[in-house]
């Protein structure tokens, strides 16, 4: 799948990316537990779209390198596209 074919809502995605850049991690609570979250730039021969990253996916995760998202989900923000690993996906470094 390309990051061009990918609809908002759509879930099940595969989808190989370069990480093009990641902001900085913001830390926030819900239902009494701290978590983190950041916003990254990913990129394929169709295009590039904004990422959420969770946790200890900040940490795997760094500019010019290639992920895997196996399972993930595209939601909208502000009207722009978003790709997440979600919860029910999984987040690897590819080699």
């Amino acid at each position: 799948m390309q990051l061009s074919e990918i609809a908002p809502g759509q879930g099940k995605i595969q989808v190989e990316v370069e990480v093009v850049s990641v902001d900085a991690a913001r830390e926030f609570e819900k239902f009494g537990r701290k978590g983190r979250v950041a916003t990254a730039l990913v990129k394929d021969d169709s295009g590039s779209m904004k990422m959420t990253l969770w946790n200890e996916e900040i940490d795997m995760v760094k500019p010019g390198i290639k992920i895997r998202i196996t399972n993930g989900y595209c939601n909208e923000f502000q009207g722009e596209k978003q790709l997440t690993a979600g919860r029910f996906g999984k987040l690897e470094v590819v080699e």
